[in-house]
């Protein structure tokens, strides 16, 4: 697959990335019709509420969506529309990358498609969540790289760790990938005449993270306790069945036949180690966060998306190999587009169980017009939900409903706080009902399905001292 090739009088290059400016437009309009995802929702209440950190990542996305709602509105496409323009952006960062990263005929164009031919980008690159963001930064850490070590200047550490800084604003996994590129400079002897450049760009990155790491501190480190702890977690007994979820979480977000090319890329990446430091680069920086994870699997599950940071890494380790990739960019092509058809339209009779998008994005309407409905019969000031998700999607769904928070996590977000009297209590049916500490639970008042086989219960639920404070939630009139 090389550039220069010519289809119907048109050269290769030009129709793949003409073929991605289209994929681009779908995914734009996929994002625009498709409901938000709890944790988009919960995003989005971040955005109406700008930190410098947050108790489950650090604050890019928030940032994005308040950018992205504050030009298309607070609608989902707003919320998500910087999604696929960032993966468009990202995947010209990575072909560029590419022609000093994998130097083969045809290797920037073989790195752009195969990144966009996997589930990690195709899913992700129409939704909004902290890899959005990171994908991006990482993408453009690469090609700060990249322009490093062809123009031999060193001065390109600045942007290199300004790059990497703000990957880790975006999520904490960035981290894995920038402690990669230290070992690769301290296991490139050429380079250390650049050390003073590499300190340099490392206070320039360790500046850019520096507000969230102020935040935590100020929030006895609530942020890093809880992504941090879960590395001291051990069940080496259900190692296999761990290890065995990343694996098949790996195929499957990959696609199998991606997934095939990246491990002939690591393999040969491994091989040249050695003697290239371009292959050394990508072995070390794809390389160290999947040990962390294989670690990490020893002792809890590996979330599937948590190894998108290591995507651009591999796929430009594939390229590099100079493997076919036709085959792989065809199969995930087809496999994405089975996912979409599937989002949109449904033509497959999938349960709940079996639907993940479904079961994250339909019906939220419906149940926000069904607590309405009890609101209006029996009042209640508020809405809450013994679930962060729920009371997140109610939050952006629900049509104004007036939803409020009483988990401590709401008040690491400083809401703004209310008395609250009365309220309703949701709680999906079927599971434990667990009383917040301090209140009181009334006899069911009402029941809602949003999905076959998604229901919920609602309680009438009133504080026990009378009256109580709580955290009022942004809405969507």
């Amino acid at each position: 697959m090389s550039g220069a090739e010519r289809r119907g009088g048109l050269p290769v290059g030009v129709l793949l990335w003409g073929a991605l400016v289209g994929v681009t437009l779908l995914r734009l309009a996929i994002a625009a019709t498709l409901p938000l995802t709890p944790d988009e929702a919960y995003y989005w209440i971040w955005s109406r509420n700008l930190q410098t950190g947050y108790l489950d990542h650090p604050p890019m996305v928030a940032l994005w969506i308040r950018a992205g709602t504050a030009i298309a509105g607070q609608t989902a496409f707003g919320v998500r529309w910087l999604g696929p323009v960032s993966a468009l952006a990202g995947s010209w960062l990575i072909a560029r990358a590419a022609q000093i990263l994998a130097p083969v005929q045809g290797g920037a164009l073989r790195s752009a498609v195969l990144l966009n031919a996997t589930l990690m980008v195709g899913l992700g690159a129409m939704t909004m969540t902290p890899d959005t963001p990171l994908l991006f930064f990482v993408a453009a850490a690469i090609w700060s790289v990249a322009q490093l070590l062809r123009r031999d200047d060193a001065r390109w550490w600045l942007a290199v760790g300004a790059c990497f800084g703000l990957a880790c604003e975006s999520k904490y996994t960035g981290f894995l990938a920038a402690a990669g590129c230290a070992v690769w400079w301290l296991g490139t002897r050429r380079l250390w005449k650049q050390g003073a450049w590499v300190v340099a760009g490392g206070i320039v990155g360790g500046l850019v993270v520096l507000p969230t790491l102020l935040w935590n501190a100020h929030h006895h480190w609530a942020s890093f306790a809880k992504q941090g702890g879960r590395a001291t977690d051990w069940h080496p007994a259900r190692a296999a069945q761990f290890l065995g979820e990343l694996l098949g979480g790996q195929i499957a977000l990959a696609t199998p036949l991606v997934f095939v090319l990246f491990l002939g890329g690591l393999w040969q990446a491994a091989r040249y180690a050695r003697s290239r430091e371009t292959s050394r680069f990508l072995i070390v920086c794809a390389g160290l966060p999947m040990a962390v994870f294989v670690q990490h699997a020893f002792g809890d599950r590996v979330q599937p998306n948590w190894p998108a940071v290591t995507y651009p890494f591999l796929v430009l380790a594939a390229a590099a190999s100079g493997q076919k990739v036709r085959a792989a960019c065809v199969v995930g092509g087809v496999m994405t587009t089975v996912v979409y058809a599937q989002a949109l339209f449904s033509p497959l009779p999938l349960t709940a169980h079996q639907d993940v998008i479904a079961r994250q994005t339909r019906g939220w309407d419906l149940l926000a017009r069904d607590i309405q409905a009890l609101r209006s019969r029996d009042s209640g000031s508020f809405v809450v939900a013994d679930d962060y998700a729920v009371t997140s999607a109610l939050a952006f769904h629900g049509a104004g409903l007036p939803m409020a928070g009483i988990e401590p996590r709401w008040g690491l977000l400083s809401l703004p706080m209310q008395a609250g009297a009365g309220g309703i209590f949701v709680v999906r049916a079927g599971g434990r009902v667990t009383v917040p500490v301090g209140w009181k639970l009334g006899q069911l008042k009402g029941h809602s399905c949003r999905m076959p086989g998604l229901c919920y219960d609602l309680y009438p639920l009133t504080p026990e001292a009378g009256v109580t404070t709580i955290w009022r939630i942004p809405t969507r009139a």
